[in-house]
């Protein structure tokens, strides 16, 4: 199942990144660029939710979830390094956990396995990133805001960030199992 309602919604919210950037970016419409991302992240449960509600689950949007969040994250990250709303030390942390994980990845690939099952503390982590960046944002474009903003925005994007090692390094741990289990002894390839 290709065109599913969830599967729109996600497709939507990928075409969301690159619009994203041209208003933080290109133009410094903060205001927009903020709407942008808060209709991303609230549609990424939405997304989800629909899928289970109406049993509209498909391979195709389990696989395009994750990479939408993963483009999301990362464009806001480079977009907000770039601004100087978040230090680089921030965004060198998040993307050395995910290099990190793309290089296991490749590693599962050479074995025959597939991606490894989105793990809820991921979720978790992910949830927080993606109410994190818009409050700093927000601080960020409505000045008026920042006395809460800020503090609520760094204290989710901390907990998202402590979340996603963890998570990464269960992961890592999913696939050091993996890899010792032989094919033959009841260890399944995925692919």
């Amino acid at each position: 199942m290709i065109f599913t309602v969830p599967n729109l919604l996600t497709g939507l919210r990928l075409l969301g990144v690159p619009l994203f950037l041209y208003l933080l970016l290109g133009t410094e419409q903060d205001v927009a660029a903020l709407v942008v991302l808060a209709v991303g992240g609230s549609t990424d449960w939405l997304d989800g939710w629909v899928a289970r509600r109406i049993g509209q689950v498909s391979r195709l949007g389990e696989l395009l979830d994750p990479v939408v969040d993963r483009l999301y994250i990362l464009a806001t990250l480079v977009g907000f390094t770039a601004r100087e709303i978040v230090p680089w030390p921030f965004t060198a942390a998040l993307l050395a956990r995910e290099l990190v994980l793309l290089a296991a990845l490749a590693v599962l690939r050479r074995a025959g396995y597939g991606p490894l099952p989105v793990h809820y503390l991921g979720k978790t982590a992910t949830a927080f990133l993606l109410v994190a960046f818009p409050m700093l944002l927000l601080a960020t474009a409505v000045p008026a805001t920042s006395a809460w903003a800020t503090p609520t925005g760094w204290a989710l994007g901390w907990w998202g960030l402590v979340l996603y090692w963890v998570a990464g390094l269960l992961y890592l741990a999913q696939t050091a199992q993996l890899l010792r289990t032989p094919a033959t002894s009841g260890g399944e390839h995925r692919t």
